[in-house]
């Protein structure tokens, strides 16, 4: 029997295995970071895509692998995939329970990871690094023993990571040493003395007995201390206190593993340098009311402000019942029938190149042809398929914006009089009766269909009617209108952000107060709306001499007595 050396799949070295082949199956332990997935490491993203098998170790490491891979959640009560059709993906094996429920041990965690290591590729997702405080060693070793190949994939560990989301520097010019102490175990803290910064984990528990000792091993009892909980995650919260009172500060602010606890002067630094747990919307539960193909970008922007975006899908965007109709404007358009077409919506532009795709046509058969967008997020739709939009409105961007600058037609100037106007089916009449107004004649054809989707789940809806979101952000008038239909109107705790006026006025009509309106009707400027208005809500809070709250936190009768008093000036 031959030793041979096997290679990782992008052709690294890695272990060796004694086989006369290489071995089917290959593991890969994963660093999943300290909770935050946006610090997983680009190869540790590239291996989950590549992966047959995930073994995980977190009850969150699944629901960020399927976000990550742009899978459908699991069923939060059955734990299954839903049924809607989609991607498959890898299949997801539980590392931390066994099928009886029963928590798994080292040894029968490293006989999981074997069986499938040996047939498929597995990713092992493991929390911080897998040769940092994890079972990373143990398993490895099992893989050599079974003669299963595997690679180390280092993940951003909570010793320097948690501390930094805190906003303390382990190390500065001053303070150029740091020591990791586990605090599991017997410690002889006289060893630990001197100004160096500590690092102490698994220190919750015991954090009364640590400060005593160091204390009477001669460090000062006024020694900054700072306890982080939860780390890199939008549930962080930090308690800096002293030595002397970090035990009974700890317990006040209730505390629980995990956490990493920072001792020295540079905890002193939290007070200039906290940016994350001060981002304006850290921690807010926002709904977004969208479809759900629409919604990445909005979700992507919201997380950057620190806040927790949960997308309940309101309208399912379908092809028209009667396709006919669409189909014949697509052959006048071809056939030179149109002066101009308008695009009212990003959904149309999609709905356009649909029905091109499905003929073979492609950006050519636009030839001649005016293009027009109602907004600027359309007109980049189009300019993805190649096109350039001829009008975009320069103020108000809506179908009343786009009407204001639209050119009266001119018998000598336009050699057709004939416009194409390919948008919902729910979309209102004004565009058109603007258009002949200047003397145009409008195809008016449905492109698709907006749709009410089914209602959320139980907890979902309950939440949104007693005031457990922070905030929802409505992005058009069908999504005011759904949600409401599906799930009830939001609670009055509940601040309200909108896309433009007409939003507002739906929200309005539906009793809804309208808090937040974006100066364009645009997505990015939408969540900055709201986030400033998050950061002038935290700043009044501090320069009250308050406690920052959420708004789901704050007891309902403030909430009236705060509006009374600011009336429509939020808006």
């Amino acid at each position: 029997m031959t030793r041979a050396k096997t290679t990782t799949p992008s052709g690294a070295s890695s272990a060796t295995v004694s086989s006369g082949t290489s071995a089917p199956g290959w593991v890969s332990f994963v660093g999943s970071g300290p909770g935050d997935p946006d610090l997983l490491t680009v190869r540790a993203v590239d291996l989950l895509r590549q992966a047959e098998v995930i073994v995980t170790e977190m009850p969150e490491h699944e629901p960020m692998a399927r976000r990550l891979l742009g899978l459908p959640q699991a069923d939060a009560e059955t734990a299954e995939p839903p049924e809607t059709p989609g991607p498959t993906g890898p299949v997801f094996v539980d590392g931390g329970f066994g099928e009886d429920g029963q928590p798994l041990t080292h040894a029968a965690r490293a006989k999981v990871v074997v069986k499938h290591g040996k047939k498929q590729r597995v990713v092992r997702l493991m929390a911080g690094d897998p040769f940092l405080y994890a079972s990373g060693p143990e398993e490895a070793q099992a893989c050599v023993k079974a003669g299963v190949g595997f690679e180390i994939v280092p993940g951003v560990s909570s010793v320097g990571a948690v501390p930094a989301y805190a906003g303390i520097p382990l190390t500065t010019k001053e303070n150029r040493e740091v020591t990791v102490v586990t605090c599991g175990g017997s410690v002889d803290w006289a060893r630990y003395a001197d100004d160096r910064t500590l690092v102490l984990l698994s220190a919750v528990g015991a954090i009364s007995e640590i400060a005593d000792a160091l204390v009477d091993a001669g460090r000062p009892a006024d020694t900054p201390v700072a306890m982080t909980r939860v780390g890199t995650t939008t549930e962080q919260s930090t308690v800096t206190s002293t030595l002397e009172h970090i035990a009974e500060d700890a317990r006040a602010a209730r505390m629980e593993p995990p956490a990493v606890t920072v001792v020295g002067p540079v905890v002193d630094l939290r007070e200039t340098l906290s940016w994350f747990e001060t981002k304006p919307l850290f921690g807010w539960r926002v709904l977004v009311p969208r479809t759900k193909e629409q919604a990445a970008s909005l979700t992507n922007r919201l997380r950057g402000h620190g806040a927790v975006p949960e997308e309940v899908p309101t309208i399912s965007v379908e092809p028209p019942r009667n396709p006919q109709q669409m189909d014949k404007a697509v052959r006048g358009l071809v056939e030179g029938r149109y002066e101009w077409i308008a695009f009212t919506s990003v959904n149309a532009v999609r709905a356009v190149r649909e029905k091109f795709e499905e003929y073979g046509l492609d950006a050519r058969a636009f030839s001649g042809l005016k293009i027009a967008a109602v907004g600027d997020k359309t007109a980049e739709a189009i300019a993805a398929w190649g096109l350039r939009a001829d009008l975009v409105p320069t103020g108000e961007q809506s179908a009343a914006g786009l009407l204001a600058e639209w050119p009266p037609y001119d018998d000598v100037l336009d050699p057709i009089n004939r416009v194409f106007l390919p948008r919902a089916d729910i979309a209102t009449e004004n565009l058109v009766a603007g258009l002949i107004d200047l003397g145009w004649e409008c195809d008016d054809v449905t492109a698709y269909r907006t749709v009410r989707a089914t209602p959320p789940p139980a907890p979902t809806r309950d939440a949104i009617k007693t005031g457990k979101f922070d905030a929802v952000v409505f992005t058009s008038s069908s999504t005011v209108r759904n949600l409401v239909g599906i799930a009830g109107k939001p609670h009055p705790s509940t601040v309200i952000a909108v896309i433009g006026p007409a939003t507002a006025k739906t929200a309005e009509d539906h009793g809804l107060r309208v808090d937040v309106m974006a100066s364009k009707p645009d997505v990015e400027l939408l969540v900055d709306a709201l986030a400033d208005f998050g950061a002038s809500r935290r700043a009044a809070m501090l320069e009250a001499g308050q406690e920052v709250t959420k708004p789901s936190e704050r007891s309902s009768a403030a909430r009236r007595s705060r509006r009374r008093a600011t009336g429509s000036s939020s808006r």
